[in-house]
């Protein structure tokens, strides 16, 4: 037996020597250059190598007919060749850059990411409320960023001469149609989401996606908390309200809650204003977001409720008992969304939302009512090709149904409009290498109040300049309806129109980053009418036009100085239009030529403390003097305001924050009321339009409990 055995093997031993095949080639980069120590295998097997010091490898190999070789190497695409075995000699590879790497090239003209998980982020989430002005307001902290103007009196995002009108919120990627709270004259308005359940902010000063619609300057995306890492509880206790908040979870699924009731009654009772009120604002809110785990798919539903009402006599140069004003607002929006990566590569995106608010102004004996229901439903769909070839399309409907009942005593009327938009838009990434990238896109409207279809195109470029910077460039068109204040009035109209063009320069390493951007925007189709105030009879028209064009730089810093984290922003901006009453092209009583703002945070290990300064400066603004010929020919004088907070850690998860506004109580003035006709000598009187308060003071007790005892409110403060 053993014989045999041993007989057999010599019989056979020869053809196990001919089966041997020999597999060969080189392994280079797209310019030749070889790569040393590539890992070469035929998969399914133990059979491989590696490439020497000019490129070169070579194995043999027992398996025969159709194979698959492998070839790949860290930063590099992996590159597969499948066929017969015995054709894989002298093979000559070249292997493509992996560009899915940290230091590939992002489009990143007109766009501010704040998000941990961004490749370069201009803010981090902690940055929207540790800024020292921003009174914990999201929009407060992004107008410390080039692109934005100040309006102090306002409240809202003017963008690189844009009203706050032309930009647009979206939560989760759905639009939010009443972002802001209503107000009265220079009294400053606040964003009706507080940060507590966001983790990701994108701020797009211009040139933005396809995917977004109905903004002619810019888009605040807000992307709430996908996941909650642990259970917790937050108190607040503040020198005008308190606020509780409160994590579940669960296995699959999990539920944050917040809720706050402000009320300023006994700080104006303390600290008294120019504003004569009857009743102070007060306001109470709450948001809630659960998130629900569905195979490989992510279900959230977002919801927020806020009321607010307030009463006042504010001054007036016409009315010697000054103008009474009341307000009362009740707010509703939700939104829900569902995501999922499918098979081959695809995803899927769907979402709607809905809001209901409802208004009820007194002006003196006016009284004022508006209901609006507004919807907006969405999908999308993504497919990655390769890490060099994306397409992103979907469609979306926009819905809003406003309706006015104005009621004094000379005079009354209903008014509103429904407003149908249907939106598809297609929109594709190309990375050609880690240097070079292409975005390229379109996006169709149809608006059935106006029957007019409109056309979009978009595309950004970016060129990496460097290792640690980059050249981007984009254009776009960018459309958008009348606000609800003209389209209850007419719907004769078309949409309103700019033209983005933006170019980018962008350097960030070693925790700096410095950016330089210099933009045009055209304005076309602007709404005009001739009368002070819009009514029934008035008539509007689409023969308004415009530019704002300028230069946007930001420096940012976290690691020359230790313990102190700072940004510097300016922005230069040149701007005209004719539009609303305007008689004439001019520059906007909204536009500041000069804006400067410098934010600094410094950690104090010793006190436990971190404290905040912030500094902004406006140049002069426009307004008509009605003592001298002409339009818009004068101006303010500039705006100033320094403002500090210190946040005292008492334990890990207690903290004592404290902050001022305007810390100088700098007499800072926002414009001028006239008198509606002259005195005996010809000349028109005047009053100063002037901050209800030159100063703003806010004492707060803020206490987490949660499961790891280390977790504190720092981030939202």
């Amino acid at each position: 037996m053993k014989i045999s055995v041993i007989t057999f093997l010599i019989a056979i031993f020869p053809s196990l020597l001919l089966a041997q095949t020999i597999v060969s080639g080189t392994v280079s980069d797209n310019n030749g250059i070889p790569i040393v120590g590539a890992n070469v295998y035929l998969e399914g097997t133990y059979d491989g190598s590696t490439s020497d010091e000019i490129g070169k490898f070579s194995f043999k190999t027992s398996e025969t007919g159709t194979q698959t070789l492998t070839v790949s190497y860290v930063s590099f695409e992996a590159t597969k060749i499948t066929e017969d075995v015995s054709k894989m000699q002298q093979l000559k590879i070249q292997l493509r850059e992996d560009v899915n790497s940290l230091e590939t090239v992002t489009i990143s003209a007109g766009s501010f990411s704040a998000g941990d998980n961004s490749k370069i982020s201009v803010l981090k989430p902690l940055d929207i409320v540790t800024t020292a002005s921003a009174l914990g307001d999201f929009v407060g902290a992004l107008q410390t960023l080039p692109g934005t103007t100040t309006v102090a009196e306002d409240g809202r995002l003017f963008v690189r001469g844009g009203d706050a009108g032309e930009t647009q919120i979206f939560i989760d990627g759905i639009r939010v149609f009443t972002p802001y709270s209503p107000t009265t004259n220079n009294v400053p308005t606040r964003g009706r989401y507080s940060p507590f359940l966001f983790d990701g902010i994108t701020f797009s000063t211009g040139g933005y996606s396809a995917e977004y619609g109905q903004a002619l300057s810019s888009v605040l995306l807000l992307n709430t908390i996908d996941e909650p890492t642990q259970e917790k509880t937050d108190i607040s206790i503040m020198s005008v309200g308190g606020g509780l908040g409160h994590t579940k979870k669960w296995e699959k699924s999990s539920l944050s809650v917040n809720a706050t009731y402000i009320n300023l009654a006994p700080y104006i009772a303390l600290l008294p204003d120019r504003n004569d009120w009857e009743k102070p604002f007060e306001t109470a809110s709450g948001e809630a977001v659960f998130r629900q785990k569905i195979g490989g798919g992510l279900l959230k539903v977002y919801g927020a409720f806020d009321t607010s009402n307030f009463e006042l006599t504010q001054e007036d140069v016409n009315q010697p008992e000054g103008t009474r004003f009341k307000l009362n607002n009740q707010n509703f929006y939700t939104n829900a969304s569902y995501s999922e990566m499918l098979n081959n590569d695809w995803s899927i995106f769907g979402g709607g939302s809905y809001t209901y608010a409802k208004t009820n102004v007194g002006i003196d004996e006016a009284d004022i009512k508006d209901v609006e229901n507004s919807a907006h439903f969405k999908v999308k769909l993504k497919k990655r090709f390769s890490n060099r070839f994306k397409l992103n399309f979907g469609a979306e409907q926009f819905v809003t149904d406003f309706n006015e009942n104005y009621d004094d005593s000379n005079f009354s009327a209903k008014l509103g409009f429904n407003n149908n938009i249907s939106a598809a838009f297609t929109e594709a990434d190309i990375i050609f290498s880690r240097e070079l990238a292409l975005k390229v896109g379109v996006r169709g409207e149809y608006s059935e109040q106006f029957k007019e279809f409109t056309v979009s195109p978009r595309v950004s470029f970016a060129y990496k300049t460097g290792k640690s910077s980059q050249l981007s460039l984009a254009y776009g068109d960018f459309f958008q309806q009348p606000d609800s204040d003209v389209l209850k009035f007419t719907n004769k109209l078309e949409a309103q129109q700019t033209q983005h063009y933006i170019m980018n320069y962008q350097y960030s390493a070693n925790n700096r980053i410095f950016r330089a951007e210099i933009y045009k925007k055209q304005y076309n189709n602007l709404v005009t009418y001739n009368d002070e105030f819009p009514d029934v009879n008035t008539a509007f028209l689409n023969n308004g036009d415009g530019y704002a064009q300028g230069l946007d730089l930001f420096w940012r810093d976290n690691n020359s100085l230790k313990n102190i984290d700072y940004w510097l922003s300016y922005s230069y901006l040149d701007t005209e239009r004719k539009y609303r009453n305007y008689p004439i092209e001019a520059t906007p009583s909204f536009a500041n030529t000069h804006n400067f703002s410098a934010v600094a945070k410094y950690w104090i290990n010793d006190w436990k403390s971190q404290i905040g300064f912030s500094y902004q400066y406006g140049s002069g603004r426009t307004y008509t003097d009605l003592n001298k010929p002409g339009f818009l020919q004068s101006k303010t004088k500039s705006y100033n305001s320094v403002s500090l907070n210190w946040a005292y850690l008492i334990s890990q998860q207690k903290i004592l924050y404290v902050s001022v506004n305007n810390v100088f109580a700098f007499k800072n003035v926002n414009g001028y009321q006239y008198a509606n006709a002259p005195d005996v000598n010809g000349n028109f009187a005047r009053r100063e339009l002037l901050p209800a308060a030159d100063q703003f003071f806010f004492v707060g007790f803020f206490w987490t409990i949660s499961d790891d005892g280390t977790d504190n409110q720092l981030d939202n403060l």
